[in-house]
């Protein structure tokens, strides 16, 4: 996405950056240790690709950076150069090890490939950090219980994904809204078309460029050559480090589709997540690629879960991005730029999407923009909008619908004990053996 696009998200706000953040931590009951002279917090950014840039830039608002880190030292020495993120008086490095022993940092900000993103997470909730992650948060099944473990452990540091869909006030909260509020009647079919994986490769092997330290990027994940395609923006589209679109825009249009069926809770999802309709750029063998020098995540699916009581959420890579809900009494579709239908164009929802709905919604905070209400629960305490819980239940989904198009099958899931049933295959892919070294923390 660019910023401009991105800054359309963030762009209704109750109250100036500037303006909130001091005297909010001045009186702040959850007060740091080392607060700056101004009573800002500070921050690491972890990760400088153009999703750790443009967060940086969003969290310079609110806090000061001390530290910015990414395994390509390249990257890392231009942030601190940077006037809109390091302003030449933050330090660079490779390693966010460095970053978890310092005291006078209360804030990560993580921002990496996928696969690195739980490791160094709970990490910092161990060193005492209040933590904002990118989505998706996990690469595994696996992976949601180490960190939700985590999170209820370090309960008083703040946890916040970075779906900003939930900040959408016209559009996605809107929706959520109506839903739940059963203006369309009761839902039967939710499609989430989030699109489909680039195709590409072979992909020649390449020296490493000098500034990157290759192994490190490539963490738990198997040590293989080089190749520039792997890297960087394309990680996304191997199995080894992403769960393709499904997990990539899964993680926004999938969420936004859960919260709205108030379906996102723990114990509850799909039961049954169908497969068979789904195509790979190479071939795969038992749900594992046969290749790799080439992409290899799903580039055209349509993956139907099933949930209890017989309602349908179709993931699909099918037709125009966005969220298609479709109950008794009508229909309406959301994304990025519009929300429409006939209960939008007859306003159902007018006198029942209130200050108080939002206040819902955002459970009972005000409505802020999206790293706003992240640095009001770090100084009020309280779940923010985009909770680790509801993230995890999301991940649940996108992950089975992932292995279910991997097998071309369908699988059953027990949403209560998270297990697969039934299927020792399908079962195999709920942890990832790692690279030794790489271990995840169980706390």
């Amino acid at each position: 996405m660019s910023d401009s696009s991105r800054r359309s998200f963030i762009k209704k706000s109750t109250f100036s950056a500037a303006a909130f953040v001091a005297p909010l931590f001045a009186s702040s009951p959850r007060t740091f240790a080392n607060k700056s002279s101004n009573d800002r917090p500070r921050l690491a950014q972890v990760g400088l690709g153009g999703q750790g840039q443009f967060d940086s830039r969003k969290h310079q608002e609110y806090a000061d950076i001390l530290m910015c880190c990414d395994v390509d030292g390249g990257r890392a020495g231009k942030a601190i150069g940077d006037e809109t993120i390091g302003r030449r008086k933050a330090i660079a490095c490779t390693d966010y090890r460095q970053i978890l022993d310092r005291k006078d940092i209360d804030i990560v900000s993580i921002a990496t490939t996928d696969h690195w993103h739980v490791k160094i997470a709970i990490e910092a909730l161990q060193a005492g950090k209040h933590v904002y992650c990118q989505k998706p948060l996990t690469l595994t099944l696996e992976e949601n219980q180490l960190i939700r473990r985590a999170c209820r452990k370090y309960s008083d540091q703040t946890f916040f994904v970075g779906t900003q869909q939930r900040s959408d006030r016209d559009r996605f909260l809107r929706a959520v809204n109506m839903v739940q509020k059963g203006l369309l009647g009761d839902v039967h079919t939710v499609t989430v078309s989030i699109g489909g994986g680039d195709v590409g490769g072979p992909f020649q092997k390449a020296d490493v460029p000098r500034e990157l330290n290759w192994e490190r990027w490539l963490g738990q994940a198997p040590l293989v050559d080089y190749r520039p395609e792997r890297c960087h923006h394309n990680f996304r589209w191997w199995y080894e480090y992403s769960g393709g679109r499904f997990t990539d825009w899964g993680a926004h249009h999938v969420d936004i589709a859960l919260w709205a069926l108030d379906r996102n809770g723990e114990g509850h999802g799909p039961v049954a997540f169908d497969g068979a309709d789904a195509a790979h750029p190479i071939p795969l063998k038992h749900g594992h690629p046969t290749r790799d020098d080439s992409y290899n995540t799903s580039h055209d699916y349509s993956v139907v879960t099933t949930f209890e009581d017989g309602t349908r959420m179709i993931v699909t890579s099918r037709g125009d991005n966005g969220i298609l809900f479709e109950g008794a009494r009508g229909r309406m579709f959301v994304n990025r730029n519009r929300i429409t239908g006939k209960p939008v164009e007859e306003n159902w929802d007018d006198g029942h999407f209130t200050e108080d709905d939002v206040a819902r919604l955002y459970k009972g905070k005000p409505y802020d923009d999206h790293r706003g209400n992240f640095y009001r629960c770090i100084a009020e305490g309280g779940l923010p909008v985009s909770d680790v819980y509801s993230h995890l239940q999301t991940m649940s989904s996108c992950h089975l619908s992932a292995i279910a198009a991997r097998l071309n099958r369908r699988i059953e899931w027990n949403p209560k004990s998270e297990e697969i049933i039934g299927d020792t295959e399908a079962a195999s892919f709920f942890a990832r053996e790692r690279r030794k070294g790489y271990d995840i923390p169980k706390v």
